[in-house]
C-alpha cells in the first residue's frame, strides 16, 4: 500500500521499549517519563505528558492523592476500578455520581486538578483490572478542579472512531458559568481544558478505519502531534497498520507518534492482525 500522507512523520513507540515498573500489586508501562522512570526524549508529545497502562491486584490500588494542574483521565480496559473523592468516605458513599464511581469496561473517569484535588482508585473487586492513566497539560493553571465520568459504547467503537474528550467550548478563560455548564466543542463527549481530542476504536480483523487529525474540534491546525496507542487486550493478536506503511505496524502495546500532519489530514487504520485491535487516538496541540 502507498502512504496516504506523505509528508507526515510516523514514528513507533515499541512496547518493551517503554518504562516498567512491577510493584506486585501494580504493574505498569510507562510511555513517558514517570516516577522512577525518566527518558529526555520522552518527556511529552504536545499537551500529551503521560501514558500508563496499568494493571492492578485484586484489593488494592492508589490511596488517597493529590493532584493540581493536570487533566487526568482513566480509560478502562477490563476489570473494576472505584474512584473516590477525598470527601466520599467509604461504606457512606450514597448513589454513584462524578464524586464516586466503580468503573467497567468502557467507562472513562476525567479529573480537571486545577488548583488541588485529591481522590483514590481502588481495585475492590478480586479480580485484576486493567486500564490507561492518561494525564494532559492544561491550558490555564489554576482552575477549578472537577470531575467527569461517562461510559461508552462499545458498538459505536466498533462503528468508526468514537470521540470520547473534546476542548471546552468556551475555550481558555471561560466563566465560572461556562465552566460550571462544562459543555464540550463535540457533543457527548467530556470536556477537556486543552486543545486536545481522544477517540477509541476496536477495528475488526481486516477492516479500516479513519481518523481525520483534529477531530472537527481543534482551534491550533497546522503542526498537531498524534499519538497511537494499542493497548494489550488480546493476548498478542492485535495488529494494526498506519497509513500503509510497513514500518508503521504496531502490535499490542506499541504506540506511534504521528507529527508533521495538521486539521483535516485524513489517517488510515489497517487491523491485520488475528483479532480485532483496540485503538486509543490522542491528538493534541
Amino acid at each position: 500500500m502507498s502512504k496516504a500522507l506523505s509528508h507526515a512523520k510516523i514514528v513507533p513507540r515499541r512496547s518493551t521499549e517503554r518504562g516498567h515498573a512491577d510493584h506486585g500489586w501494580l504493574n505498569s508501562y510507562h510511555t513517558f517519563s514517570f516516577a522512577g522512570y525518566y527518558d529526555p526524549k520522552f518527556q511529552h508529545f504536545g499537551s500529551l505528558r503521560v501514558l500508563n497502562e496499568d494493571k492492578v491486584a485484586g484489593g488494592t490500588g492508589f490511596p488517597t492523592h493529590p493532584h493540581r494542574d493536570a487533566e487526568i483521565f482513566s480509560y478502562i480496559l477490563n476489570g473494576e476500578l472505584t474512584h473516590r473523592d477525598s470527601m466520599i468516605k467509604k461504606g457512606s458513599e450514597g448513589t454513584q455520581g462524578d464524586d464516586f464511581y466503580r468503573m467497567k469496561r468502557g467507562d472513562v473517569q476525567f479529573t480537571t486538578g486545577g488548583k488541588g484535588i485529591a481522590h483514590s482508585e481502588q481495585n475492590e473487586s478480586d479480580k485484576e483490572v486493567h486500564f490507561l492513566q492518561i494525564w494532559a497539560l492544561p491550558w490555564s493553571r489554576g482552575l477549578t478542579p472537577r470531575y467527569h465520568t461517562k461510559t461508552f459504547s462499545e458498538d459505536a467503537k466498533r462503528s468508526a472512531f468514537l470521540p470520547i474528550l473534546s476542548p471546552l467550548k468556551a475555550g481558555v478563560g471561560a466563566s465560572e458559568a461556562e465552566e460550571k455548564a462544562a459543555e464540550p466543542t463535540l457533543p457527548d463527549t467530556i470536556p477537556i481544558h486543552a486543545d486536545f481530542v481522544m477517540a477509541a476504536g476496536i477495528i475488526g480483523v481486516d477492516k479500516r478505519f479513519k481518523w481525520t487529525v483534529g477531530g472537527d474540534a481543534v482551534k491550533k491546525t497546522k503542526d498537531r502531534n498524534v499519538y497511537i496507542h494499542v493497548p494489550m487486550t488480546k493476548n498478542g493478536n492485535a495488529k494494526i497498520r498506519l497509513d500503509g506503511r510497513e514500518d508503521a505496524v504496531l502490535g499490542e502495546g506499541d504506540g506511534a507518534f504521528v507529527s508533521n500532519v495538521n486539521a483535516g489530514d485524513v489517517l488510515s487504520f489497517e487491523s491485520i492482525g488475528e483479532a480485532e485491535a483496540e485503538v486509543v487516538v490522542l491528538d493534541s496541540d
